[in-house]
């Protein structure tokens, strides 16, 4: 898409410092000309970065910064990605991530049946909560309603029919076993996943870092899904929304509260995982997923907790401190964190160190990682990922108070 970043956010180059305004420039050019592709059909495909693919969440989070923008090219393109992760989701409910054409091409071939659109069929709850997310968002922002079609209708019931199968979740129907990977590729138990007992909540195989979940109810997941299905209005099936939306309510007051503090991942049958995850969305991630408030009592005490040694991706060096994942080498930090961290904080110093540090690690290269190790910056993981680029973005726009308003 040929649009400058001056007409994306008109006014920010006068906002922000020089050398700060060439990194978003950066990153909005490189997710415009790098990232943006076009399906047979005209509509968008957004790959994550230097994988060649378009994953349902982070498609949505690599333009959440746009949602700040009125530029009618850019509210067009919001409302056709809208379109786009609801075609892909119809594909392939259980699938995180896509190919722009059914040419096979895949991370690997895990199911004999995999559809050639699918480059990767892990499901991830929050890759339905995504597309949920996007095109609330595109309505509440724009009063765009045109993305809210007989096909997202179509998506949104199959949606919650699954949830509700899910809810109660049968092992044996989705088995997910990857030889010759690394264990956490796989689901335990010969890929069957860890037993479960029913809970309200729905079940997730994997994590939003694309690895197996340990327990099959993955709190932040759950809570981001609840959120949005009780922010679905004006939909014949709103009420079977508001019940799933309550079962989970009840389900996390019930199984996924530890001592005060929300837990990762719980299993319904007594055992609880509690850590918290780089990938949003994550427990830190929550009032940034607008799930709940940062005032809320147990958010604080799971914050405190998730920023603390307690958590086991919890890293501290001589140059960084912030949140990892199992997906990355331990001592590694992903930049997604810090600036959620930050996001999701009350405090603006907080808000201009994580911009500071953010800027000073990315190894000269001008742009966001994966992840990096906390005493050096030149080891780190994926050389482009637009993901992290964009969050970025939003964390400078939020750092000026940006609004289109």
């Amino acid at each position: 898409m040929d649009l400058d970043t001056s007409e994306v956010f008109p006014g920010l180059v006068d906002q922000v410092l020089p050398e700060r305004y060439r990194r978003v420039n950066r990153s909005v050019q490189a997710l415009f000309q790098r990232t943006l592709r076009t399906m047979s059909d005209g509509l968008p495909f957004i790959i994550t970065g230097d994988i060649p693919a378009m994953w349902l969440r982070d498609s949505t989070w690599q333009v959440k910064p746009l949602l700040r923008s009125k530029h009618t090219k850019v509210i067009d393109l919001l409302v056709k990605l809208s379109h786009s992760q609801v075609k892909l989701f119809l594909k392939d409910p259980y699938a995180n991530a896509f190919n722009p054409e059914p040419n096979g091409a895949c991370w690997h071939k895990d199911f004999p049946d995999q559809s050639p659109w699918v480059f990767e069929r892990k499901f991830e709850l929050d890759s339905w909560v995504s597309i949920l997310y996007l095109a609330r968002k595109i309505k509440e922002c724009y009063g765009r309603t045109d993305h809210l079609d007989d096909s997202f209708k179509q998506a949104l019931e199959l949606m919650i029919n699954l949830a509700i199968i899910e809810q109660d979740h049968d092992r044996t129907s989705y088995v997910f076993s990857r030889a010759g990977s690394v264990p956490h590729d796989s689901l335990s138990h010969n890929g069957i996943g860890a037993p479960l007992g029913h809970t309200g909540m729905v079940y997730s195989a994997f994590r939003p870092s694309d690895d197996a979940c340990v327990y099959g109810y993955l709190i932040p997941s759950n809570l981001f899904f609840m959120s949005e299905l009780n922010k679905l209005r004006c939909y014949e099936f709103e009420s079977r929304a508001a019940k799933l939306a309550a079962d989970i309510q009840d389900g996390v007051q019930r199984h996924g509260i530890v001592e005060g503090k929300f837990a990762y991942e719980v299993d319904g049958l007594g055992n609880a995982l509690c850590m918290d995850d780089a990938n949003t969305p994550s427990l830190l991630s929550l009032p940034y997923l607008e799930a709940l408030s940062s005032e809320n009592p147990v958010y604080q005490k799971t914050r405190s907790f998730v920023l603390s040694g307690g958590n086991p991706y919890f890293f501290k060096g001589s140059l960084a401190v912030g949140i990892g994942s199992q997906h990355t080498p331990k001592d590694f930090v992903w930049p997604i964190a810090i600036a959620i961290a930050a996001l999701t904080s009350k405090d603006p110093v907080e808000l201009t160190s994580a911009l500071k540090l953010l800027e000073e690690t990315d190894s000269g290269t001008g742009q966001m990682h994966e992840s990096f190790h906390v005493d050096d910056s030149s080891r780190f993981t994926r050389n482009w990922f637009s993901w992290a680029d964009m969050t970025y973005v939003d964390l400078v726009l939020e750092s000026v108070g940006y609004s289109f308003e």
